[in-house]
């Protein structure tokens, strides 16, 4: 396989992964191109290496810049905007899982918390059922979340620790 054909299932690869991680394929797509390349692209170069549409192009990218995993660069000399991933892998999974978080976890465990307060006859059979389920979802929920959220932190306790070893 050359370079052509392995960044090719490479994009093509890291597209229907991403459609796992909540993210449409062209999404991930040009996340997965902009990864490899050595260098920052043109939206111009994305639409033409990805034979998607300008429209396709400019929201993904956004939405990619959104959630941390690509930068708008202005190269000296140049009108057009280039962008570049970023390349840290562990950054990368760390965005994503932040992301995921806010957008799927977050807002169940809000209505979890509203659930827990339907109020009945707590002899009830169907009553009990139903507190019991919602209170070990609850539980679930409650550890992923304390899960990711040291995973995301994960990245600023090294930063932090490795500062105070600089400073020491």
């Amino acid at each position: 396989m050359n370079l052509v054909e392995a960044k090719a299932q490479f994009i093509q690869t890291w597209g229907s992964l991403g459609a796992q991680w909540g993210i449409n394929r062209t999404m991930a797509q040009i996340h997965a191109l902009l990864l490899v390349m050595p260098d920052p692209l043109s939206a111009d170069d994305i639409m033409e290496e990805l034979n998607i549409s300008r429209g396709n192009t400019n929201m993904n990218v956004r939405e990619l810049i959104n959630w941390g995993l690509v930068e708008r660069i202005l190269i000296p000399g140049e009108r057009k905007e280039f962008f570049v991933a970023e390349k840290d892998i562990w950054k990368v999974a760390t965005y994503i899982a932040r992301e995921r978080k806010k957008r799927e976890l977050d807002p169940i465990m809000k209505v979890l918390q509203q659930l827990q307060q339907a109020e009945g006859d707590p002899k009830d059979k169907e009553m009990k059922a139903f507190k019991d389920s919602i209170s070990n979802i609850t539980k679930f929920a409650q550890q992923t979340d304390k899960t990711i959220s040291a995973f995301i932190k994960s990245e600023e306790n090294w930063f932090y620790s490795s500062l105070l070893k600089l400073i020491k």
